[in-house]
């Protein structure tokens, strides 16, 4: 491997979430991840003063066009979208975790759709990736002082959305499982239990499988939904947990098939919103995963 090969795939995992964090889609991230080396297979080296400022901002501008075209797509997606969710590991400690949890979720990918796609690369390269406003400006082709306004104005913007609560992994990991024996065991009542009164289901099926059109308000009516799924396959309902973008997360699956994987949120006693992906092409990649054991 020659030395412009082993520089590109050392920053390969950095482009890589750069990628996904701006399209909220692994197959759309790893598409751009590619180009970009074929950019950089062909570049003039002799111009390149910083490998990774060049390949980071070539990633952004990217991404930038991409979003530009998939923001025009999605005004047309059938039913709401959410970010195709991805299976992930801990972070190295229970400090990180905390920090950054948040910074991947699919909660919060699906929050960043509300900003042009300037102001979400200059947001994620500042707050999430640390870059400073010199490396930020470089990459999406503004002056520092824009940048700034871009990112207090994304800020702004995000502050009263993002999650209220901050719940410790252990707590959440307790809810979810008892959420998922609940499903399991078909119990109104348990379910109903769990969910605030006031709790939302968001769902995802891309126009490919049934799912909700818009948002589903009320713990009430989203446990007699669960229910009626208990209820009509019975035994073949099986829920587990996994950490799906850094947090635990539920994967149902119907007859041994996956059939959703969903990310909640809780505000350490009760299940407040659940983002619901049916879409068979953003859960390709779990179900492949859980299909190969």
């Amino acid at each position: 491997m020659d030395e412009d090969a082993r520089a590109f795939n050392g920053l390969r995992p950095r482009l890589q979430k750069i990628a996904y964090r701006m399209l909220g889609s692994v197959a759309e991230a790893e598409d751009i991840v590619q180009d970009v080396w074929l950019r950089w297979h062909t570049a003039a080296r002799e111009s390149i003063d910083n490998a990774e400022a060049w390949l980071v901002a070539v990633t952004t501008r990217v991404c930038i066009d991409r979003l530009r075209t998939a923001k025009t797509q999605r005004e047309h997606y059938t039913g709401t979208w959410l970010p195709e969710p991805q299976i992930t590991g801990w972070h190295a400690t229970p400090e990180e975790a905390v920090e950054r949890s948040d910074d991947v979720s699919v909660a919060f990918l699906m929050l960043l759709e509300r900003l042009t796609p300037e102001a979400r690369a200059a947001f994620l390269l500042r707050e999430v990736f640390d870059a400073d406003y010199d490396e930020v400006a470089h990459a999406i082709g503004k002056t520092e002082a824009a940048c700034r306004q871009l990112v207090s104005r994304a800020k702004a913007q995000l502050r009263d959305e993002r999650p209220r609560y901050a719940v410790p992994q252990e707590t959440h990991h307790r809810l979810l499982r008892m959420f998922a024996q609940a499903v399991e065991r078909g119990d109104f009542a348990a379910i109903n239990a769990l969910l605030a009164e006031d709790a939302m289901l968001i769902g995802d099926g891309g126009g490919k499988v049934p799912s909700v059109p818009k948002p589903m308000i009320g713990g009430r009516r989203i446990a007699q939904l669960f229910y009626a799924g208990s209820r009509r396959y019975g035994s073949e309902v099986s829920v587990r947990l996994a950490v799906l973008n850094g947090q635990w997360a539920l994967l149902r699956f119907i007859e041994g098939r996956l059939e959703s994987a969903q990310s909640v949120e809780t505000d350490n006693e009760r299940i407040v919103r659940i983002l619901v992906q049916r879409n068979p092409d953003k859960l390709a990649r779990i179900a492949a995963a859980y299909a190969n054991g």
